[in-house]
């Protein structure tokens, strides 16, 4: 766990995490709370959306962060998220995103170069 994010986490006492997968690849990362309400938020969600629920919810771990500041990613996320070697933690406000570096990459290159969505047209940076 890097320590900007390992400092956040600690500070506000939180050391159990829940891990999914995301549609777009990554693990998302909850402090355990934040999972909480996500889960409620899914749980929330019409029969419509039975089949995202198991994705979410069906393949949630919950983990440690250990005194050695690392965190064991089960085989099979790590394996959906195609985490190799290099990795790549994203702060998202609410949670982390855990991504194999040249994934990252390539989706980032991906965004960057398609058109920007009309929310986003108007907003000042």
């Amino acid at each position: 766990m890097p320590a900007r994010h390992l400092t956040v986490l600690k500070a506000a006492a939180l050391t159990q995490l829940t891990l999914t997968k995301h549609p777009d690849g990554p693990l998302m990362v909850f402090p355990r709370p934040t999972w909480e309400e996500f889960r409620e938020r899914i749980n929330a969600l019409p029969m419509e959306a039975v089949r995202w629920k198991r994705v979410f919810l069906g393949n949630a771990m919950d983990v440690e962060i250990d005194a050695s500041s690392r965190v064991l990613i089960a085989p099979e996320l790590r394996k959906s998220a195609g985490l190799d070697r290099e990795v790549m933690l994203i702060g998202m406000g609410s949670h982390l995103e855990l991504w194999d570096a040249v994934a990252h990459a390539a989706h980032e290159s991906e965004v960057v170069q398609s058109e920007m969505p009309n929310s986003l047209k108007g907003f000042t940076f």
